[in-house]
């Protein structure tokens, strides 16, 4: 089954677009930028785009703008060199953290806390999961990369799940260590580097790494994967707009709690 990102993020949107509407006003999300680069740009107008379409308004400010009216606040990656990343992201308060990337956010996630926000990309595995009925509890796992937007909260969900979690970094043997794998999910960034001779037939395959390749946008998963997978996200068009879409309606619960002073 090759997920529709693309559906399942326009279903995402219209009912936050009707949460949205139901608030005093429109929820506005800011985002700041460090560098407005061609590829900044882009991803700037695809998530005004699913902003709209989700009931809310999207701001861009440069770094150092006064994001007080905001409901929401995100920074656009990569930073300037220059730019202390973890420093930015922690002063982004935790109750306008929508992409839950600040260190408070974050702690939030990481215990469990029924109420906290799921980062964008775990939000997505976790819509996709629940559309394929797919019980995780005892299923090994297998994480490629451990980046902070990937790698890192994938394997902690996956964790908190019951899954049994093995994440691979560089180096690793990824012939041996994704034979078993009843679910791959994949943040690396390296195209191609996971092949169909890896894999068991029906084991569900999360592609969330993205890179250039001669100009095209591809995957860590080569597309030959597809055929041995019970679920197979495509590059582009799988987790990517989904994501978008998970961030925005963690716009809008934000905004619904700073209505009724919810804080966790």
């Amino acid at each position: 089954m090759i997920v529709d990102g693309r559906t399942i993020a326009e279903e995402i949107l219209a009912r936050t677009k009707e949460r949205a509407n139901k608030l005093l006003h429109p929820p506005k999300v800011v985002a700041i930028v460090g560098a407005e680069t061609p590829a900044t740009l882009a991803y700037m107008r695809v998530k005004a785009r699913a902003a709209e379409n989700a009931g809310c308004v999207f701001e861009s400010r440069p770094l150092g703008a006064d994001v007080a009216d905001a409901d929401a606040v995100i920074v656009q990656l990569p930073l300037p060199v220059e730019i202390d990343q973890k420093t930015l992201l922690d002063s982004i308060p935790v109750e306008k953290d929508a992409d839950v990337l600040g260190s408070a956010a974050r702690e939030i996630f990481a215990r469990g806390d029924p109420a906290a926000l799921l980062p964008p990309v775990v939000a997505t595995i976790a819509e996709i999961f629940k559309r394929h009925a797919v019980e995780l509890k005892g299923k090994q796992a297998v994480v490629v990369g451990s980046g902070f937007l990937v790698g890192q909260p994938a394997a902690l969900w996956l964790g908190q799940q019951e899954a049994s979690v093995t994440v691979l970094g560089r180096g690793a043997n990824f012939e041996t260590a994704l034979a078993d794998a009843d679910i791959v999910v994949s943040g690396a960034g390296s195209p191609g580097l996971i092949k169909p001779m890896m894999l068991k037939q029906g084991v569900m395959l999360i592609d969330a790494g993205t890179s250039e390749s001669g100009g095209t946008l591809v995957g860590d998963a080569d597309p030959a994967c597809a055929p041995k997978c019970s679920v197979f996200t495509p590059v582009p068009g799988g987790v990517g707009p989904i994501a978008v879409a998970c961030l925005l309606s963690n716009v809008v619960t934000l905004a619904e709690r700073a209505l009724t002073d919810l804080v966790i």
